[in-house]
């Protein structure tokens, strides 16, 4: 058990209330910046391929090594399209058209148990809070979930707009790390870790 489990685990316990007691407030409730949401999430769909396709472009995957092949893209459509994948649409509240992605899914992380994050939003519609407020929503569903506690986030080092909405979402940020890289080797990323 690391420092923030075991303060987290103190700090319910001085409540006299078990960790599974303790309500969080949303992290959309948490801060103004995206108590009103400027999108929404909708699961996966069928008919995402052509997002999907668009997202997997080079300027898009620079921060995870690179595009994957087109065979790489269908396999992920199948998986991201399956009924209880937690992957989801971002789409902009006006006209319901995909302008991005936001995911989670379960990975092993220092040998234990861990709920690993993602989000990719179109060029065009970045910088608007977009991302920010549809990580902010997954959130909130991985808390209703509650399958485990922690949620990490791995963005590079130098790619300030996730990295800010991270620190914006009150993750903790742990170390630096080299981290794999989709297509080869190793990029250089923080270790950003949100409690449920």
């Amino acid at each position: 058990m690391d420092r923030v489990e075991r303060e987290s685990l103190v700090r319910d316990r001085v409540a006299g209330r078990r960790a599974a007691e303790v309500r969080l407030p949303s992290v959309t409730d948490q801060t103004d910046t995206f108590a009103r949401p400027v999108a929404r999430i909708e699961p996966w769909g069928t008919e995402d391929l052509p997002l999907l396709m668009k997202l997997n472009d080079p300027q898009m995957t620079e921060h995870v090594g690179g595009p994957e092949t087109p065979e790489k893209v269908v396999e992920r459509q199948s998986r991201y399209e399956e009924e209880d994948s937690r992957q989801y649409k971002i789409v902009v509240e006006d006209g319901g058209k995909g302008i991005g992605w936001v995911g989670y899914w379960e990975r092993t992380w220092h040998e234990r148990p861990v709920l690993e994050i993602g989000w990719a939003v179109l060029p065009s519609f970045q910088g608007r809070g977009i991302a920010g407020s549809a990580t902010a929503q997954l959130l909130d569903k991985a808390r209703e979930d509650q399958q485990l506690r922690f949620v990490h986030a791995f963005p590079r080092i130098d790619n300030g707009p996730s990295n800010a909405i991270c620190r914006k979402l009150g993750f903790t940020l742990v170390e630096e790390i080299d981290f794999p890289a989709r297509q080869r080797g190793f990029v250089r990323c923080n270790d950003w870790r949100f409690d449920l």
